[in-house]
């Protein structure tokens, strides 16, 4: 039998907070925990890493729900819904820059609390199951991605990058996309390093396709991917002897 999803619920309103666990428990959830600060989530994860974070984007406390959710990332990829009574395009700008799976406007329904939730488990299921009849084999000039007893090629040159999601990547080159279930560590490892080069935690590079290099970030078929200053010299350098 399938153990239940545990859910951590960070809301700064116990009334709000004790009537979504409830809820939670009558849908079939375990309740992982109830916290009302940004700083009880971030502890709570590193010693008990829940299936999914319910996270209020108004906290009380030094840090809102927005920060606590970039802290989280740093460290856990936690499938993260928001709770959210604010709606305005400058709020949702900037908690969607921690990639949240869904939003939640207060007040909500149990109806909808647990569609979305639903939707949610369902999107996460259905991804690993495609990443995981996905297998990759690199050879000098090109890799095969094995997908439903198919090899399919890729060469290399037309690889643009290479992004991250939890314990998956996706090869996203100039004909599509391809999902496998491999950390970016991983990939790191098998793919050429005079080519292909990491330059944010969630992402590698083919720097043969660069188009833009900025102080920040870079683009590629107008793409933005983020540049972390840890990676910046050793790109820069690798730019130098292309």
């Amino acid at each position: 039998m399938t153990p239940p999803k545990r859910i951590l619920i960070v809301e700064d309103d116990m009334i709000i907070g004790a009537n979504i666990s409830l809820q939670l428990t009558n849908l079939g959830y375990e309740v992982d925990g109830l916290v009302a600060r940004g700083e009880d989530a971030i502890a709570h994860v590193q010693s008990n890493c829940p299936d999914l974070l319910l996270l209020d984007i108004n906290l009380k406390g030094t840090i809102n729900g927005i920060e606590t959710a970039h802290r989280i990332n740093h460290t856990h990829k936690i499938p993260i819904i928001y709770l959210t009574a604010n709606s305005d395009d400058a709020t949702f700008t900037r908690a969607k820059a921690t990639f949240p799976k869904a939003f939640i406007t207060k007040p909500f329904s149990k109806l909808n609390l647990q569609r979305t939730i639903s939707l949610v488990f369902a999107a996460l299921n259905e991804k690993q199951e495609i990443a995981a009849n996905n297998t990759l084999e690199v050879l000098q000039d090109r890799i095969f991605v094995r997908h439903h007893g198919k090899m399919e090629k890729l060469m290399l040159n037309d690889i643009l990058y290479v992004e991250a999601d939890r314990n998956y990547c996706t090869i996203v080159s100039r004909s599509g996309k391809h999902l496998l279930a491999s950390t970016l560590k991983s990939m790191e490892s098998k793919l050429p390093d005079n080519q292909f080069l990491r330059v944010h935690r969630s992402f590698i590079v083919n720097i043969n396709n660069l188009d833009v290099v900025a102080d920040d970030h870079l683009e590629i078929n107008r793409k933005v991917i983020p540049l972390s200053k840890s990676h910046k010299e050793m790109l820069l350098r690798c730019l130098r002897t292309i």
